[in-house]
């Protein structure tokens, strides 16, 4: 049993991933600001399900409240998957995504810092990666070229967490997911929006000619990849988390018309500032060092969502 902090616990990734740490018995506390990026009901419904998780309503970059929740957790892990999250959004508000994203990081390793033993596993981004041509992406690759804020945020993140393991020896693990999907995702993501813009009859937004291609992670693959990393965090590692698989734009709308039932109407719009080409992990460390194991193909995945977008939309 391990005494884990859950950052953004009550978020998609967050909750589902409370809820299998619950499951094998460990302690869990969640911290959550409930913040509207999108609907906190959604949020709260959430966490209103993880049966003994404590509950923490508050933010992460208050450093009083962070410092009592370690006084008071005595956690053997933090999980920090809290963050300001979308590529898109982070061009209209850079400052909000390095204060949430990078400073208040920065207040989570200090409280490690303070206290020994505490291992650190933090969610980074296939965004990190920008407009790398060199496919699949590996955890070596040359990443200095960030396009976006968001992508930014993320790898100052990586190398802050880098610099205090180096001076002060914290376990920790970067984990760089790829287009995580299945059910709880959030609203605002594409596969959520286009199924519910399809059952509603309405265009759905698609940009650039529907080449670009995305590495889309079913959910239970990446909390299976939280947990072993959790359980195998020493030294400094960063892994790719993906289903090591790439769907093109065009060929994720056949599918979901397919699982909808449904023609979808496509809005055609010009490719977006901040978006890449392709995602693709490689994911060979993560299966040598962690016995990662992607089982869920788009196809079977987004049937899953699709049954759960059923049973709690319609």
């Amino acid at each position: 049993m391990k005494r884990i902090l859950v950052t953004g616990g009550a978020g998609f990734i967050g909750s589902s991933l409370t809820d299998a740490l619950l499951a094998r018995g460990d302690e869990v506390t969640v911290l959550d600001n409930f913040n509207d990026f999108y609907d906190p009901a959604i949020k709260r419904k959430n966490a209103a399900g993880l049966k003994g998780a404590r509950i923490v309503e508050g933010d992460f970059r208050n450093a009083e409240l962070v410092e009592s929740l370690f006084d008071e957790g005595n956690f053997d892990v933090v999980v920090h998957l809290a963050a300001m999250a979308g590529v898109r959004p982070s061009l209209l508000d850079p400052l909000h995504y390095e204060d949430v994203n990078v400073r208040g990081t920065l207040i989570l390793m200090e409280a490690i810092r303070k206290r020994e033993g505490i291992r650190f596993v933090f969610a980074s981004s296939s965004s990190v990666y920008g407009s790398n041509k060199n496919v699949p992406f590996t955890e070596h690759a040359d990443i200095h070229h960030p396009v976006s804020p968001y992508a930014a945020t993320k790898r100052s993140g990586e190398l802050m967490a880098y610099t205090f393991h180096h001076l002060y020896g914290t376990p920790t693990t970067c984990l760089r997911f790829f287009t995580v999907y299945g059910p709880r995702q959030r609203p605002e993501m594409a596969i959520h929006k286009f199924v519910r813009m399809t059952m509603a009859g309405e265009p759905v937004p698609f940009f650039g000619d529907g080449s670009t291609r995305r590495d889309y992670t079913y959910i239970d693959d990446i909390v299976d990849g939280v947990v072993r990393s959790i359980d195998r965090c020493e030294g400094y590692e960063i892994y790719n988390l993906g289903e090591s698989e790439t769907t093109s734009l065009q060929e994720l709308v056949e599918q979901i018309g397919k699982v909808c039932g449904r023609k979808v109407v496509l809005d055609r719009l010009p490719m977006q500032p901040g978006d890449v080409e392709i995602t693709y992990a490689d994911i060979s460390k993560a299966k040598e060092k962690l016995g990662y194991a992607p089982k869920t193909l788009i196809s079977e995945g987004l049937k899953h969502f699709y049954r759960w977008y059923q049973e709690t939309h319609m």
